[in-house]
């Protein structure tokens, strides 16, 4: 399998400028230190969305990672070779995580808070699959849905806190915050199975993406039709397959958003299956699709760890420049929580941020463009595959 998936390329490199929307609304937005944009009590629609259509990114992303797995085992000479790849590749994501990545985030020296998010899980994920590739690509999809869909079944249980089973199954299956000291903490927000389980439905259906054009379009839209009307049936059922139930609000458009208002920390039976089901329709929809508009996403696709890492720093760079460019010093940043803005200084309006989204954009389109050309050009170099 030597050539590229085109579009898987599209498709990533559409949920990761979506993702920077999300990550410049975290630094700049007026609220975003204070209110949860989710939080029907205090929320609007224009900054429901806002966060709602980022949940498309973490599914999207692992997913294909899944299916980017298979196609390059394609490659290898040996199932041997593939796992030492893939475990190498898995630790190495979580030391960037634990790193370059937290950094990026906080750009604070002393790491008081470490975030274990989707580079992690994609890394733990690499680890546990590379221990799998034994099996038949059928039982590795079968896993991954068991998992999907039994997960939810873990608050049923009700089990006493202090029992070990629930600790390790909490560990593995839900986010958590983790004091290690005074001025040190852990956010666990990606717990590493229910994210697992998205990458292995990746790797278990991947073969379907080097069918026929014909064949790979009617699979993804029949795939993502289902999966969306599973997750119809299931909403309005409203027992099972998400821990927040959705209820009638002040009006209909907020009872929509409610009905819309999937959890993501961990990600719930109903977020993935939603989230998917949009991401087969995409595939969908870019399968075979060649244009000036697909060539530039696909431009931010073909290289996601080098977009992620970069688009951290220059979000980030960015709001210490503005800070700094309002008349505050240095000593007045705040780092840890607070991204290093100051208690005073108030962030800016939803448009501001949109703003700042599509300049950030902008900037990462070269920088991609010619670190993809770089990547290309010197395919012998093992370690680029890392980047």
């Amino acid at each position: 399998m030597k050539n590229r998936i085109s579009s898987i390329d599209i498709v990533r490199g559409l949920v990761m400028i979506i993702m920077v929307l999300d990550h410049t609304r975290d630094l700049f937005h007026e609220t975003a230190l204070t209110q949860q944009p989710t939080d029907l009590a205090t929320t609007t629609l224009p900054l429901f969305f806002t966060r709602w259509i980022t949940h498309l990114c973490a599914p999207t992303f692992v997913f294909l990672s899944g299916v980017s797995a298979w196609l390059s085992l394609q490659n290898k000479s040996s199932i041997k070779a593939h796992r030492r790849f893939l475990l190498s590749r898995g630790i190495w994501l979580i030391i960037l995580e634990l790193t370059l990545v937290n950094f990026g985030i906080w750009f604070d020296i002393h790491f008081s808070v470490i975030l274990i998010q989707v580079i992690f899980a994609i890394g733990f994920g690499f680890v546990i699959l590379s221990l799998l590739l034994s099996l038949r690509g059928i039982a590795i999809l079968i896993t991954g849905i068991v998992i999907m869909v039994l997960s939810g079944l873990l608050p049923l249980l009700a089990l006493p806190q202090q029992n070990t089973v629930t600790t390790i199954l909490n560990v593995f299956f839900q986010p958590a915050f983790i004091p290690l000291s005074e001025k040190h903490n852990v956010i666990y927000g990606y717990p590493p199975l229910p994210w697992l389980a998205i990458m292995l439905a990746g790797f278990g259906s991947a073969a379907i993406f080097v069918k026929e054009v014909a064949i790979v379009r009617k699979i993804c839209i029949q795939a993502g039709i289902a999966l969306i009307i599973l997750f119809m049936v299931l909403r309005t059922i409203n027992i099972y397959g998400d821990a927040t139930p959705w209820s009638w609000q002040k009006n209909s458009a907020f009872s929509f958003i409610s009905f819309l208002n999937v959890t993501k920390y961990p990600p719930s039976l109903q977020y993935t299956v939603l989230f998917l089901g949009f991401m087969f329709l995409l595939l969908a929809v870019f399968t075979n699709k060649q244009n000036r508009f697909s060539d530039i996403l696909a431009v931010y696709g073909k290289v996601p760890l080098f977009f992620y890492l970069v688009h951290w720093y220059l979000i980030h760079a960015a709001l210490i420049a503005v800070i700094l460019s309002n008349g505050f010093s240095t000593s007045d940043l705040v780092f840890g929580f607070n991204f290093g803005r100051p208690q005073a200084f108030k962030g800016f309006s939803l448009p501001v941020v949109y703003g700042v989204w599509l300049l950030a954009i902008l900037v990462l389109y070269p920088l991609c463009k010619w670190y993809g050309h770089y990547k290309a050009a010197h395919r012998t170099n093992k370690w680029l595959s890392y980047l």
